[in-house]
Parts: structure tokens; C-alpha cells; sequence
């Protein structure tokens, strides 16, 4: 007898139906087809002690298992327990009826108790795209499976629920998930707040510029200078994740099976902070089975870069191309993947070796030449890159011990939002473009128009400074975002002085 089951794929972000044909006939041999891997093969041994040891019997005779598209290879344990029902329906141990309507997927342990799966929030969109009836997989992903709308998801803990179900001999319970009300529940729950910072009053005005337009920033300055408590800061005066964006984003931690089975959707900005020890592969994503990396987990949040120059150059010089493009493309030889990795950059770095260079009270131990050869481990294009570099200083006693708390994050990101709303307002045209980091050097001359004042200051500037066309077009769109939060329509001479402050690390300036 022939059967059909359906199970799901996932290739980057998006997941393809994968139909399983089981056909029992006479004789006594097993075949799997479809080009599945080692996990697929050893599916067997899993299913035959499943079913064995929940009063099942596995067929005594010949079973043809086909898993199509043929051409797309199967990956991972999550097959065992469409593979079981297709097994048992054509072996009319269980009723084939109600197979055709639910997409199946869970690996089995050999009592026959469901294994969660990674990757379940693309497979419960396919699903409701191509309009099946509902979903029935581990109850641990029940809740990320659920947030999915017009779809119903059944959580099961053991291969018998899930025949008993499929015969009509007992329910299984759908999980629902209000989305959006546990999406705006839990949207501004900060545990951080910048009103904990002391003092650095001219870097949280850096940061508030960077969070308005969506720009990169490097901070510099000596140990304890505050440089990370700064940085974890950040993701609580971004704009808040807006549905779609956590969506987008939960898609991406599913994938890599970063959602615990208590979180039904992602509703902070992530914030990754991988260590300097990391390898390419790690950072920009890959391996044999393609994962997403550091730079797509870290999508629509931040990347935190500590101690960028101990970072290996290689690993730093993979993200340029994900910086300008804000996607990351993984190619094999017979297929490739794309992950979004639309992020801001946060890098932060000791000015030295010795951490001490220009520190306003303690002496650089640090040789002659030594500052920008530690400088020089951050190559001239990455730089380029980050539209703002900033000096960090430590916080004096006083300003530590002041009882006076500074503005805390909700204020700061009130200004940043309303930048924003300009910004989407200005860009409404333009599709990719949300922010004025991400401006082509056609829109930057349509919405930079520079006087007679401030053309001469920028001139003087590059010349000064050395600065590449890179560095030109990041001083132009900072200085758009500065005016944005003033809330002037022109970019002004004070707009562009302030923006070419915050390029102070470049070469010709830093280091002796």
C-alpha cells in the first residue's frame, strides 16, 4: 500500500514541503531514497524500538521510502516521525486519512518520546502557505510553532499521542498564542537603562546619533573607561522591534535553534557579543550544513565587537561585504543560502597594548610606534566603514559619586524615534532604505545639499584628515542624522563640524 506524509525542509530562513512516499509490499527488504543523510538513514533503528516498545510492530516486509524533491538533500533526525506514521499507514496499523492534512516532524528516542527540532518557526509559515490543515510536532516547540496564525499547531510528547490522534481515539490539545498581546506585553522590558551610566555625557550623545540613524560606532579609550556597560545599552534607545522585524528575526534563532521552548516570539532587540576567539565561519555563518552566524543572529539588533584588534584579521575583514550589503550569501557547490544581517555595529578598543594612551593621569608603557601598529590590526576599509569613532575618557570620582541620575533610556529614545519617523517618512519611496546609514551616494546628494559654509569645512577636512570617499559619504550621513534630531530640513555647518568630529580616528590623526 502507498502512503504519503509530509515533512518540511529548511534551507536559510524559508522551508520547502518534503512529501514522504511509503509503499509496503511483499518481500524483506528496507530502501530510503531522496538523498538523505546519515541521521535520515538511521532513522530506522530509531522508529522500528519506537514503535516495538509502544505496542507496534514494525512491517516484515519490503518498505520503499522515496522523500521528494529528490534533488534537495535531507538533513537531521526531525524526519523520524513522519517516516513512523507513513510506516504505520501503510501497513494499516493506523488510519491514512487524516495524514494528508498535517505537516509531521520530531525525532524519536527509542521509547518513542519526541525530541525537539530546530528551525520551526519557517516550517509552520510553509505550512500555513501551502494551506495545510495544521502542524504536529514536539510540544518543547509548540509555542515558537504557534505565533504562525491561521494554523493549528499540536504539541506531542510521545509517538502514541500522535497515532491515537491520527486514528480518532483521542485529541490533542492545540496551543494558541495571542501574538501580538505577548508581543506589545513584553516589547519594553529592559533590565538596562542608560540613566545607570555616570558621567560620558558626549559619548551618550555619540550613541543617540548612532541609534537615530542607524549607524556603526567604535569606541576607544582605556580599561574600565565604561566602553561595554555603553555598548549593552544601546539595544534600550533603538527604536522598539516592530512585528514584523521580530518575526524576521525569530525566524533567524530558530533556525539556529536558539528559541527555548518558553519563548513563543522575540521581542528585544538581540544583542550578540561574540569573544575575540571566534572563527570566520562562526561570525559570518557556514559550515557543511549552513547555519546562520553571528552577524544574522545579531539581525535587526547589535553586534558587539570587545577588543576589536584582538579579533583575527580574517574574521574582521569577512564583514565588510555583509556591512554594505546587510546580507550574507553561503556558497556550496550545489546550492547557496542567504541570510539577512541587517545590524549596527558597535566595536570597542583599548587605545594600546597597554591600554593607557592618552589617559588623562596614567603614563603609556607602550614603545614608540607600537599605538598604530595596534591600530593598523583594524584594516583602512573596515574603518571606513564605521561611520562614528569616538574617544572614551574614564569618569572622574565626582561624577561617579553624584546621587543626580542622568536621562534614562525611554527619554533618549523618544528623540531617536521621531528621527526615525523623518527618516521613514524621507524613504518612503525608496524600498531596502529605513535609515540614514543605509543611503546610496545618489540618495546622500539628494538629501545632503551642502552650502557655500559648509562644502569649504568638509573640503578642509579630508584634506586634513587624509579621509577616503568612504569616510566623505559616513561624515555626510551622520551630519543628515544630526539635523534629523535637531529637526532641520538642511544639513548645517554646526551639523557637519560635529559629524566630522566623529571621525577622529582616522590614520593621519591617531597614534603619533
Amino acid at each position: 500500500m502507498l502512503v504519503k506524509t509530509f515533512g518540511s525542509a529548511v534551507f536559510g530562513i524559508d522551508a520547502t514541503t518534503i512529501t514522504i512516499e511509503v509503499d509496503v509490499t511483499k518481500g524483506i527488504k528496507f530502501m530510503l531514497v531522496g538523498l538523505p543523510d546519515s541521521a535520515v538513514k538511521e532513522s530506522q533503528q530509531r522508529i522500528e524500538s519506537a514503535l516495538r516498545l509502544n505496542g507496534f510492530k514494525w512491517p516484515k516486509y519490503k518498505i520503499i521510502i522515496n522523500m521528494a524533491p529528490a534533488d534537495i538533500r535531507k538533513e537531521g533526525s526531525a524526519y523520524d516521525l513522519p517516516l513512523a506514521a507513513g510506516v504505520l499507514a501503510a501497513s494499516k496499523q493506523i488510519d491514512a486519512n487524516k495524514l494528508k492534512k498535517y505537516v509531521l516532524m520530531g525525532e524519536l528516542s527509542l521509547d518513542g518520546t519526541l525530541q525537539p527540532l530546530k528551525g520551526v518557526l519557517p516550517i509552520a509559515i510553509n505550512a500555513r502557505k501551502e494551506e495545510f490543515e495544521g502542524l504536529i510536532l514536539p510540544k518543547q516547540n509548540a509555542r515558537e510553532a504557534a505565533v504562525v496564525d491561521r494554523l493549528k499547531v499540536y504539541g506531542a510528547e510521545n509517538i502514541k499521542d500522535v497515532i491515537d490522534f491520527l486514528n480518532d481515539e483521542s485529541d490533542l490539545e492545540p496551543t494558541i498564542v495571542d501574538t501580538r498581546a505577548e508581543f506589545y506585553a513584553t516589547a519594553n522590558n529592559n533590565a538596562l537603562d542608560f540613566s545607570d551610566v555616570k558621567g560620558q555625557e558626549n559619548v551618550k550623545r555619540a550613541l543617540e546619533i548612532a541609534a537615530a540613524g542607524g549607524h556603526n560606532i567604535i569606541l576607544v579609550g582605556p580599561p574600565g573607561s565604561g566602553k561595554t556597560m555603553l555598548a549593552k545599552r544601546i539595544p534600550t534607545i533603538l527604536p522598539p522591534f516592530t512585528l514584523k522585524e521580530a518575526l524576521e528575526t525569530t525566524k533567524i534563532h530558530s533556525v539556529a535553534g536558539k528559541i527555548n521552548k518558553e519563548t513563543s516570539l522575540m521581542t528585544q532587540r538581540p544583542f550578540r557579543s561574540p569573544h575575540h576567539t571566534i572563527s570566520d565561519v562562526a561570525l559570518v555563518g557556514g559550515g557543511n550544513y549552513p547555519q546562520p552566524g553571528e552577524i544574522s543572529l545579531a539581525h535587526n539588533g547589535v553586534l558587539f565587537l570587545d577588543e576589536l584588534p584582538e579579533f583575527k584579521r580574517t574574521v574582521l575583514e569577512v564583514m565588510r561585504q555583509p556591512l554594505e550589503d546587510r546580507n550574507i550569501t553561503i556558497s556550496r557547490a550545489k546550492f547557496s543560502v542567504e541570510y539577512p544581517s541587517s545590524f549596527m555595529l558597535i566595536a570597542s578598543m583599548n587605545p594600546c597594548p597597554c591600554g593607557y594612551y592618552n589617559h588623562p593621569s596614567k603614563d603609556c608603557v607602550c614603545g614608540p610606534g607600537v599605538v598604530q601598529k595596534y591600530l593598523n590590526k583594524i584594516s583602512g576599509p573596515l574603518l571606513d566603514r564605521i561611520d562614528i569613532h569616538l574617544e572614551v575618557v574614564p569618569v572622574p570620582f565626582k561624577k561617579l559619586t553624584e546621587m543626580e541620575s542622568s536621562e534614562n533610556s525611554e527619554t533618549v529614545r523618544e528623540r531617536v524615534l521621531i528621527a526615525r519617523k523623518i527618516q521613514d517618512q524621507r524613504f518612503v519611496g525608496n524600498k531596502g532604505i529605513y535609515s540614514n546609514a543605509q543611503m546610496s551616494s545618489r540618495l546622500i546628494r539628494k538629501y545632503v545639499v551642502l552650502d557655500e559654509t559648509s562644502h569649504e569645512l568638509i573640503k578642509n577636512a579630508m584634506d586634513r584628515l587624509g579621509l577616503s570617499a568612504r569616510a566623505y559619504d559616513r561624515i555626510l550621513k551622520v551630519s543628515r542624522t544630526i539635523a534629523d534630531l535637531e529637526g532641520n530640513e538642511n544639513v548645517l555647518a554646526d551639523h557637519l563640524s560635529e559629524a566630522i568630529h566623529y571621525r577622529s580616528l582616522d590614520r593621519e590623526n591617531w597614534g603619533g
